[in-house]
């Protein structure tokens, strides 16, 4: 229920804007808009005057900066037009001043303003945009004059109730004189080129007098059909009654390990080598949710799609269509994320969609990919830990895969790993070599949720499936790659024949 003295709201019908809003702009209020060039502002101005000119409400578009021309390519770009809108262009206005003997401020800026407020009194607009600040601000010349021309048309807006946007590129700004104390509200759009990659761009809100906001940066990117904004994830919101379950894996002996299987609402890391199964493991129990009609999602970052999918169809069991009929079902969400177009906020709001569409088990293959491909951005392990904290809260099983350097482990697989902490189940994955062949082996290192087997087991798959065996009791120093029976003589190990038999599935 909406507070009884809540300010009336006009809604931006951008996407993911009225959230950081919480509600969209103030009806009447005076907002600067600010960004560098190419950071989005009249995108978003036009954005917002389209849906209320559908709204049937009247707008004007007062423009020093970009003639009509310009504003109609944008639009187009956009699949929208100017249609339904007053646009008053005023780039010409400027060229067209050739007076060189008075100053600037006591001529062209009386002109210029007396021409807006003709055009207001014109069209009666319950909304105004002035995309051309910094040409006020020039204009102006002096910071007291340019001070007072924007208190004069504030008022003037003001006194007709309208709805207020200012654009302003930051360019030859007066030091000491702040547009941000004069407004209502700011929105700061910012605009930067990572060394390999699409632009990052995210907008951070200052201030709105007399209403809350989501503060912080929240990413953003202009797409066709406009801006849209993704934000920032706060995952003390989102705190959900779920019923605890256990996810089993479909593989007995695995089950056997976990006590059950994984717990809903927790994250599970499975670490180990390149090629040692981790990738194979998370795809089986996605399978087994599939198998029990619950909707999953996998996000992967070091593969082809094709890959995953061709690689995955031996655990789908002889179902029609394989691996990708979950797809065409809508059980299954599988993409493949190119880190250097996805930023991580619109990563966490992707993986939001998705469960809130009912996803119930979330994998994340790798997360070397999702570090590695994106060192410049800060805080990513923060965003990692907001995103986990969201998933358990909404009571998903979380899956990451996190492969590490050299084929043998040490007696300190966790050394390379600084996000182990982020997971409640940890399982971790070995090579060793046994009779000149290379093999695999298991062995959950915790769980927080629960009891679990600390035993090492081995790890087969081939074309049939995936197996885990029984208990590996008769050899010793597995974590270390060349195990030796327990009376301290090298042993044969497990051959591929004798490691079938011990197989279970």
């Amino acid at each position: 229920m909406s507070h009884p003295y809540a300010p009336p709201m006009v809604p931006t019908s951008i996407d993911g804007l009225d959230n950081v809003l919480m509600g969209g702009f103030l009806r009447g209020g005076f907002y600067l808009v600010q960004g560098d060039p190419g950071s989005g502002k009249t995108t978003l101005a036009l954005q917002y005057m389209q849906s209320r000119a559908r709204a049937g409400e009247r707008c004007l578009y007062v423009t020093l900066t970009e003639d009509r021309s310009d504003l109609e390519q944008t639009c187009r770009a956009h699949g929208w037009s100017l249609e339904g809108l007053e646009v008053r262009d005023l780039t010409r206005q400027l060229d067209d001043q050739r007076d060189l003997v008075f100053d600037p401020a006591d001529t062209e800026l009386s002109e210029l303003m007396k021409i807006v407020q003709e055009e207001v009194e014109r069209v009666g607009p319950a909304h105004v945009v002035f995309d051309g600040l910094s040409e006020l601000r020039l204009l102006s010349g002096d910071p007291l004059r340019y001070r007072r021309q924007l208190l004069a048309l504030k008022h003037f807006l003001a006194e007709r109730h309208a709805t207020v946007l200012l654009l302003d590129d930051r360019s030859g700004s007066f030091e000491g004189v702040q547009p941000e104390s004069l407004v209502g509200g700011n929105i700061l759009l910012e605009r930067s080129l990572p060394a390999y990659g699409r632009a990052r761009r995210r907008l951070v809100v200052t201030k709105i007098r007399g209403c809350h906001f989501r503060e912080g940066y929240h990413d953003y990117e202009i797409v066709m059909g406009g801006i849209r904004v993704h934000p920032r994830l706060v995952a003390g919101e989102h705190q959900d009654q779920f019923v605890g379950a256990l996810c089993p894996s479909g593989v007995p002996n695995l089950d056997k390990m976990l006590q059950g299987g994984l717990s809903a609402g927790s994250t599970a890391l499975l670490l180990g080598p390149a090629g040692a199964g981790k990738s194979t493991l998370s795809v089986q129990f996605v399978v087994n949710a599939l198998k029990r009609k619950e909707k999953a999602a996998i996000y992967v970052f070091d593969e082809v799609m094709h890959i995953l999918i061709d690689r995955s169809e031996k655990l789908c069991f002889g179902k029609p269509g394989g691996f990708r009929s979950y797809v065409e079902e809508g059980l299954l969400h599988a993409q493949q994320v190119d880190p250097a177009e996805m930023t991580p906020g619109a990563f966490a709001h992707e993986v939001r969609r998705v469960v809130e569409a009912g996803a119930k088990l979330v994998v994340i293959d790798s997360l070397n990919g999702y570090l590695n491909s994106m060192p410049e951005e800060r805080f990513l392990t923060t965003h990692l830990h907001e995103l986990f904290a969201y998933l358990n809260q909404k009571g998903v099983l979380t899956i990451i895969v996190v492969a590490q350097h050299g084929m043998a482990m040490g007696s300190n697989p966790l050394a390379e790993v600084d996000v182990s902490y982020l997971a409640d189940t940890v399982l971790l994955f070995r090579y060793y070599e046994a009779v000149g062949e290379v093999h695999q082996a298991i062995s959950v290192f915790k769980k927080r949720t629960g009891p679990h087997d600390r035993t090492i087991r081995q790890l087969k798959i081939d074309s049939a499936g995936l197996y885990v065996g029984e208990p590996l009791r008769e050899l010793r120093g597995i974590l270390t790659g060349v195990p030796q029976y327990g009376n301290g003589m090298q042993g044969p190990g497990l051959s591929s024949d004798s490691g079938s038999k011990s197989m279970e599935r």
